[in-house]
C-alpha cells in the first residue's frame, strides 16, 4: 500500500472517531485500554495489512479522544460558573467579530477581566461570550467595552439547538441587554486587527452603496451573495428561497466557492491567460472574496476546500483534491472537533467538494448536449454538490424541494455575473455615487430575474416536509450514495475515492 493511501485511510479513521463520539459516548477507561492495546500491536506486529488496520483503529480512537477533550473543556470552563448567577457581574472585553445587526445587536466579546479579576488569574477562562443588546447605539469591531449584567446559559428553541450552535464557536454564556460603556475605539492591540478593521470599513462602504442604489429584495440578496451579509433578507424571502431550493446562493459555502473557482478559471483561460496565470489570479480573487465577506468561519473553510479543489484541477488530478480535502477537514477538526456535528456549514462545504470531485465527470457526460463548456461545468457542479448535500439538508431542515434542480438550472448560471456586476457597481459607487447608480442596472436586471424565478417557484406544493428523521437514516443515505458513486466512477474508469 502506498504511503498516500495509508495517509488517506488514517485521516478518514480520525474523522470517523470524531463522528462516533459525537453520537455515542465512549467511557474514558475503555478508550485508554484500547489505545494502549493498539500501540502494543503497532510495535510488535509485522504483518503489513494488519499493521495498516491497526493504525486506522489507532487514529479512530485518537478522533474519539480529541472530541472528548473538547467536551471536557466545555464542562470545566470557569466562565460557566457565572451563568445564572443571581447578582449582576461587571466585565471588560473587546468586540472580536463584526457585530450582527438584526432587530437587535449581537456582539461577540473576548473577556479581559471579570469582577476585577484579570484573565491571567483564571486557569481555564473561555474568553468569548455573546451580548444581546439594542440596535442603537452602534458598536464596532475592536471596541473595548465595560459591561454590567447577568450571564445566562443559552436556551434552546423548540426547533433549534441554540446552545450547541454557540458551543461550536466556544461560546457558553449569553448576557441580555446589559449596561454597556464604551471604553476605547480605534485602538487595536495588533496590526492584524487594525488591517481587518479597514477591510470591514470597505465592506461597510460597499454595503451602503448596494442598499442606496438597489431596493429590496434585490439589495438584500446581492448583499448576501457578495458580502455574506444576510441580515437584511426578510423572513418572507428566506422562506421563498427555501421553498425554491436556492437558499444556498445566499450563503458562502463550498459550492459557492467551487462554482466561482471553475468559472473564473474557464473565463481567464478563454481570455488567453496561461494556465498558471489563471490559477494564481483565481486564488487571489477567491481570497479577496472571502475577506470581503468578513472572514466568516464558514467562508474561510469553504475557501480552503475550494482552493484545494482548484489545486487538483491545476495539477490535472482530482484524486489529489479528494485527499487534500479530507486532510483539510481533519486539520480543521483537530482545532475544533465540535464542528463535525454542530456546524452545518462545515458539513455542507465538505460534502459539496466531495460531490463535485466524484460526480462532476459523470454529470458533464450526461450534459454533453449543452454546447457551452462554462454552462455545462456550472450545471454539473451544481447537481454534483446538491446530490451530495441533499441528505444533510433533509436531516437538518426537515424538508426537500421538489423543484430545486429546475430553479438551480435557471439561477446558478447567472450567479457569477451577478457577483461581477455587483462588485463593479459597488466599487464604482464608493468613488462616484451617480456613476455607481448607472452601473447598478446590469446587476438589478439579473437580480430581478432571480427574484421572479424564486417568486414563481416558491409555492407550498414545491416542497415535501419530512419530520423526525433519525441519524441512522443519514448514514444509510450516504452509504447508498457512496456505493452508487463508486459504481459510476468504476464504470467510467474515473479516479475512485480510495485509489
Amino acid at each position: 500500500m502506498s504511503y498516500s493511501k495509508l495517509f488517506l485511510y488514517c485521516n478518514l479513521s480520525f474523522l470517523g472517531g470524531i463522528f462516533l463520539n459525537s453520537f455515542l459516548k465512549i467511557p474514558q477507561p475503555t478508550l485508554w485500554f484500547f489505545l494502549i492495546l493498539i500501540l502494543v500491536l503497532v510495535i510488535f506486529i509485522k504483518f503489513k495489512k494488519l499493521v495498516t488496520i491497526t493504525l486506522c483503529v489507532l487514529f479512530l480512537f485518537v478522533g474519539i479522544w480529541r472530541h472528548q477533550i473538547a467536551e471536557l473543556r466545555i464542562i470545566n470552563d470557569e466562565m460557566r460558573k457565572y451563568n445564572n448567577y443571581p447578582k449582576s457581574i461587571t466585565l471588560s472585553g473587546v468586540v472580536t467579530k463584526e457585530p450582527e445587526i438584526k432587530d437587535n445587536t449581537q456582539l461577540t466579546i473576548e473577556v479581559e477581566s471579570i469582577n476585577g479579576l484579570l484573565e491571567s488569574e483564571f486557569q481555564n477562562l473561555k474568553k468569548r461570550i455573546l451580548i444581546i443588546t439594542d440596535k442603537y447605539p452602534n458598536y464596532e469591531y475592536g471596541d473595548r467595552l465595560k459591561i454590567t449584567g447577568k450571564l445566562k446559559t443559552p436556551e434552546n428553541f423548540s426547533d433549534f439547538n441554540y446552545k450547541d450552535y454557540l458551543a461550536k464557536d466556544g461560546i457558553y454564556s449569553v448576557m441580555y441587554w446589559p449596561e454597556i460603556e464604551l471604553l476605547e475605539r480605534g485602538k487595536y492591540t495588533s496590526v492584524t486587527r487594525a488591517v481587518y478593521s479597514k477591510i470591514l470599513d470597505l465592506k461597510n462602504s460597499l454595503r451602503e452603496g448596494i442598499y442606496q442604489n438597489l431596493s429590496p429584495p434585490q439589495s438584500s440578496i446581492l448583499g448576501a451573495i457578495i458580502l455574506g451579509d444576510k441580515r437584511e433578507i426578510s423572513e418572507e424571502w428566506k422562506e421563498k428561497l427555501n421553498l425554491a431550493g436556492v437558499r444556498h446562493i445566499t450563503a458562502v459555502s463550498g459550492l459557492h466557492v467551487a462554482v466561482l473557482t471553475t468559472v473564473l478559471m474557464s473565463l481567464l483561460l478563454w481570455l488567453g491567460f496561461w494556465r498558471q496565470q489563471a490559477f494564481y489570479f483565481t486564488i487571489f480573487l477567491i481570497t479577496f472574496f472571502i475577506v470581503m465577506t468578513g472572514l466568516q468561519s464558514s467562508a474561510i473553510r469553504a475557501g480552503i476546500m475550494g482552493g484545494l479543489f482548484l489545486l487538483g484541477q491545476y495539477l490535472g488530478r482530482l484524486s489529489i483534491s479528494s485527499r487534500t480535502i479530507v486532510f483539510a477537514g481533519a486539520v480543521i477538526l483537530v482545532q475544533n472537533p465540535l464542528l463535525l456535528r454542530l456546524d452545518v456549514g462545515f458539513q455542507l462545504s465538505f460534502l459539496a467538494m466531495l460531490g463535485i470531485i466524484y460526480l462532476l465527470p459523470t454529470f458533464k457526460e450526461w450534459l454533453k448536449f449543452i454546447p457551452s463548456e462554462n454552462l455545462k461545468s456550472i450545471l454539473a457542479m451544481t447537481f454534483s454538490a446538491y446530490l451530495f448535500t441533499l441528505p444533510i439538508l433533509i436531516y437538518n431542515f426537515g424538508y426537500i424541494s421538489l423543484i430545486a434542480p429546475i430553479t438551480n438550472i435557471l439561477i446558478v448560471p447567472f450567479l457569477y455575473w451577478i457577483m461581477i456586476f455587483g462588485f463593479i457597481f459597488g466599487i464604482i459607487g464608493i468613488a462616484w455615487g451617480t456613476l455607481g447608480w448607472v452601473f447598478s442596472f446590469p446587476a438589478w436586471f439579473l437580480l430581478t430575474y432571480l427574484t421572479k424565478v424564486v417568486d414563481f417557484f416558491s409555492q407550498p406544493w414545491t416542497t415535501k416536509t419530512l419530520e423526525n428523521i433519525h441519524w441512522i437514516w443519514l448514514m444509510i443515505s450516504y452509504l447508498i450514495l457512496s456505493f452508487l458513486t463508486w459504481k459510476l466512477n468504476k464504470k467510467k474508469n474515473q479516479p475512485i475515492f480510495l485509489k
